[in-house]
């Protein structure tokens, strides 16, 4: 199984925001740090503003903030919110299931406890746990993401 490049944006925004509680950030601030499309940023950040984990301000000195506490934005829902299926084989869908195993077949049971198993362990992480404000909750190494530093501008020297 492979997240979309979506929720994985969807997932930086969220983090980067709530290592910036205490001010606005812009999407062109978040496209210059991740160094990614600043028109692929909007769409997530529009999806994630009307979810209701993003809170945008409009007008000049205007960005995105957390809408609600990173403590209370739970892993998982925000993946089922950003991707489009966990199909991960074709008879998880009765709909367009043609397998002739399907009645018989142990591989899906698997596949279904595992995928259970990973929105459980999603379900159980906050944005707070996967920011440098989170506890000891997980044994991975959480990464604090610095605040930018404006680039100097180049001059070019007079001939």
């Amino acid at each position: 199984m492979r997240l979309t490049q979506f929720s994985d944006y969807a997932l930086r925004v969220l983090m980067y925001a709530a290592e910036h509680p205490e001010r606005l950030v812009t999407i062109t601030e978040l496209a210059d740090f991740h160094r990614i499309s600043r028109s692929h940023l909007t769409k997530v950040v529009v999806h994630l503003a009307g979810s209701g984990y993003l809170q945008s301000v409009r007008g000049r000195g205007g960005g995105l903030r957390l809408a609600r506490e990173a403590a209370s934005i739970r892993i998982g829902e925000v993946l089922r919110g950003t991707e489009e299926d966990f199909r991960l084989v074709e008879c998880f869908d009765r709909h367009t299931d043609a397998c002739v195993l399907t009645p018989h077949c142990r591989l899906a049971r698997g596949l279904h406890a595992a995928l259970d198993a990973f929105f459980q362990s999603l379900d159980g992480l906050t944005l707070t746990d996967l920011t440098a404000g989170g506890g000891a909750r997980i044994d991975t190494q959480t990464v604090a993401l610095p605040t930018p530093t404006r680039r100097a501008r180049r001059t070019v020297p007079a001939a």
